[in-house]
C-alpha cells in the first residue's frame, strides 16, 4: 500500500459519489481531498470519464500546484481548489459540481435563500453568488480568479 493511497481513495469516492448523484456532466466537475499533515491533495484528472476513473487515476499535487505522483494531468480546476486550501486551513475537501439546477441557479447570479430547515441547520443567512468576473480576470488566470472570487465573496 502506498503512502497515500488514503487521500487518493477519499478523493475518488467523493469524484464517484458526485456522479452516483448527478452532480456532473461529461466529465466536468471534479472533487479534491487534501492531506494537511503531508501538504499533499488528491485531485481527479482532467478530461477522464467518470465510467473509467481508478483511486490510482488521482493525481497528487503540493499546495503549489506542483505534481508530487500521478501520471495525468490534474483537474483545469486544481488552481481554484488551490487557492481555497490555502486561504481555508479548516476545510478537507472541495466539491465542483455542474449540476443542472446548480448551474441555472448561478447563471442567474442570486445567491440561494434560506428556504428550508436543513439550510438553517448549517448556515443562518443566504448562501452568496459571487460578482461576475471582469474581462480581466477571465483573460487571466481564470482558474485563480475564480478561487479569489470565491474567497472574497
Amino acid at each position: 500500500m502506498g503512502k497515500f493511497d488514503e487521500i487518493k481513495n477519499q478523493a475518488y469516492e467523493c469524484n464517484m459519489e458526485l456522479q452516483r448523484q448527478g452532480l456532473v456532466i461529461n466529465t466536468f466537475g471534479n472533487a479534491s481531498a487534501i492531506d494537511r499533515n503531508e501538504g499533499i491533495i488528491a485531485i481527479k484528472p482532467s478530461g477522464v470519464s467518470y465510467d473509467v476513473l481508478k483511486p490510482e487515476d488521482m493525481v497528487l499535487v503540493d499546495l503549489q500546484g506542483k505534481i508530487v505522483e500521478g501520471e495525468l494531468n490534474p483537474s483545469s480546476d486544481t488552481k481554484t481548489h488551490l487557492v481555497l486550501f490555502n486561504h481555508f486551513p479548516e476545510i478537507g475537501g472541495i466539491a465542483h459540481t455542474h449540476s443542472t439546477h446548480a448551474v441555472a441557479w448561478a447563471q442567474a447570479a442570486k445567491s440561494i435563500p434560506i428556504l428550508g430547515t436543513t439550510h438553517a441547520d448549517h448556515l443562518h443567512v443566504d448562501i452568496p453568488c459571487t460578482d461576475s468576473m471582469t474581462k480581466e480576470m477571465i483573460e487571466g488566470d481564470y482558474e485563480v480568479e475564480t478561487g479569489n472570487q470565491i474567497v472574497k465573496t
